[in-house]
Order: C-alpha cells, then sequence, then structure tokens
C-alpha cells in the first residue's frame, strides 16, 4: 500500500489484515487472548507496523473515561531519594502505557495548592508518601484510587500500602552498634509527624532497651543539615555524652558530623555516627557513612505495580522491601573512657 499524507486508521488496519476493526481494537488494546487467535493477532500487529498506525490514546481514554495519567505526591524534593520513587514509578508506568505526574508538596510535607481543577477528572489514580498525606486533602487524591508509601498499613488511607522494612533497617543498626560495644546512644530524630519516623524511634528504643546498661537520648531536628548541626551540638553540650548518634536520615548526619568538628571531636575516634537513605551524600562526607540503603527505585516501581493491581481489581503483592545496612568508616568500637 502506498502511505498518503493521511494517518492511517483502525479501518485501514482492518482492511489490511482482513479483519474487523473491533478485532484490530481487541488486538492492539491486548485484550485479543480468547477472542482472536494467535495467527489473527499477528497478522493485525503486522499490519498496523506496515501502516505505520498508532492508536489514538487522547480519544480512546476520552471515551472510556480515563487519562491513563497517575500522581506521584512526595515531599519537597530536597533529596535525590524521591527522585529515585519517581524513577521507578515511571518506568513500571510506561511499560503499561500510563503516564507520571510528579507533584512535590511546596513546603515538603502539608497542604499544597490543587495543581489540577478536578483531580477526579484529570487522575486515574495517586501513588503518595505519607510525609506528605496533607497535600491529598488539598487535591482531593484521597478520592481516587491511592496507593500510600511509607504508611501504616493499619491506618491507611489507600487502598493498598507499600512499605519498605525500616523496622528490620533499625534494628540492624542498632545490632551493629551493639555488636561494637557501644551502650550510650544519641537518637538524632526528624522532626516530622510521620509513620515512618515514628517507627524508626519505637524500634530503635525497643531494641536497645533490650540490651542491659544502654542509655539512649532522643532530639528532634528538621531535616537539613543546618538543623541537625543546631540540634546536635546542643544535644552534645547538655548531659551525658554519647559513644554512638543514631540518625533517622543522611541529611542529619551529615549534621552531626558538621557539630562534632565544631567541638573538637572525631568520627568515628570519639563518636560513632550512623545514618538511613544511602543517598549519594553518605560517601561524600569523610569519613564515608555508615546507612542502611533503601532502594528507592524498587520503592516506586513496587508502588505503581500496587496502583495497577487496584485499578484492575487485582490483590497487589505484599512483603516489605528489604533493606542493607552498609558499613562504612563513621562506626568503630567506642573509646574506653
Amino acid at each position: 500500500m502506498v502511505r498518503g499524507s493521511t494517518r492511517p486508521t483502525s479501518r485501514d488496519v482492518a482492511q489490511a489484515a482482513g479483519v474487523s476493526q473491533a478485532a484490530v481494537s481487541l488486538v492492539l488494546g491486548d485484550k485479543w487472548r480468547g477472542r482472536v487467535s494467535e495467527p489473527t493477532a499477528q497478522r493485525v500487529r503486522q499490519a498496523a507496523h506496515d501502516l505505520g498506525y498508532r492508536p489514538n490514546l487522547a480519544a480512546r481514554n476520552l471515551r472510556l473515561g480515563h487519562t491513563r495519567t497517575v500522581l506521584l505526591v512526595v515531599p519537597a524534593l530536597t533529596t535525590e531519594f524521591f527522585a529515585g520513587v519517581y524513577t521507578g514509578a515511571a518506568r513500571v508506568a510506561a511499560a503499561h502505557g500510563f503516564g507520571v505526574v510528579l507533584y512535590p508538596s511546596p513546603e515538603g510535607i502539608g497542604p499544597a495548592k490543587d495543581p489540577f481543577h478536578s483531580a477526579q477528572a484529570a487522575l486515574d489514580g495517586v501513588i503518595a508518601s505519607s510525609m506528605a498525606a496533607d497535600a491529598l486533602t488539598a487535591i482531593r487524591g484521597d478520592q481516587l484510587p491511592l496507593v500510600m508509601l511509607d504508611s501504616d498499613p493499619d491506618g491507611s488511607l489507600g487502598a493498598a500500602t507499600v512499605n519498605l522494612d525500616i523496622a528490620d533497617g533499625v534494628h540492624q543498626v542498632a545490632d551493629h552498634l551493639l555488636g561494637l560495644g557501644h551502650r550510650d546512644f544519641l537518637h538524632l530524630a526528624a522532626d516530622v509527624p510521620s509513620w515512618t519516623f515514628d517507627v524508626r524511634a519505637r524500634e530503635l528504643a525497643a531494641r536497645l532497651s533490650a540490651v542491659p546498661g544502654t542509655t539512649l537520648r532522643t532530639t528532634r531536628a528538621p531535616i537539613s543539615i543546618d538543623g541537625a548541626r543546631t540540634a546536635a551540638e546542643t544535644a552534645l553540650t547538655s548531659g551525658t555524652r554519647p559513644t554512638a548518634i543514631v540518625c533517622d536520615d543522611d541529611k542529619l548526619a551529615a549534621g552531626a558530623y558538621k557539630a562534632l568538628r565544631r567541638l573538637g571531636l572525631r568520627v568515628p575516634d570519639d563518636i560513632s555516627v550512623t545514618g538511613l537513605d544511602d543517598l549519594a551524600l553518605a560517601t561524600a562526607i569523610d569519613p564515608e557513612l555508615t546507612t542502611v540503603r533503601l532502594d528507592a527505585e524498587l520503592f516506586g516501581e513496587r508502588g505503581m505495580r500496587a496502583l495497577l493491581a487496584v485499578l484492575e481489581g487485582r490483590e497487589p503483592d505484599g512483603g516489605d522491601i528489604p533493606v542493607e545496612l552498609v558499613v562504612r568508616g563513621s562506626t568503630a568500637p567506642p573509646r574506653a573512657r
């Protein structure tokens, strides 16, 4: 067939393949199994390829009432972690013909301005971090098919939750430091009202309290290097000095490094420091940071797969995503006092 300037249609494909337009729709919509034979499906695909036919997804979605667009709601992009979550979600979405719109809450957490006139009309579903859950109210995203990330499975707003095994990560940190001989701890905790940080505090306290002779103090800090430096410096200049600082986040650990340096203390000779995330920052500071590696891209992939399952009426895969302690130069046995 000689191609003209007119874009080929499904009718052209049907004529070239010798089938009905309904059969073309089934094959190109990947809904042909059990309704169209494999040789016929192959003939349709070949005809579409030869003609250069591309389905008009916008028109099809308008007819079906779907946009094949998903909103990913995250805190402000202050680290690369949520960029990794987006990358993983977008990869799976693209493989299934969906697009992902990234929506960082401008204030990091809390309400944010509705980016759509009507979220329900513009979106098929939402994936949201619990750290930015309040933004859902503003965009009415909690009225759409919803998957929550790092959220309490027993109290989630979503139809499904996807979590990293943060509790196990905290256990690995605590066991590593206890194994080195540390008994006096400072928890530099993220000053963010979020389930994931509540888990870190609870699990750390529980793990350490099981070992006789341990002490644990907690000080809270915003997730920023300067905020963590100020909080750590205040904590280190009051009360008993710890031998190890357990940080909820690698940025908090970097702030702790700065506080220790200002006080003339060395890592890990005087005080060991651990983080949680394994951001690029972890290997940029000296000594390199012992931290828990969280697979952000896999997190995003699992979130998108869970949303696809919800949209299709299936049960999403269960189980938390494993995490891994990466031991580097920031931890060592405590110095004898």
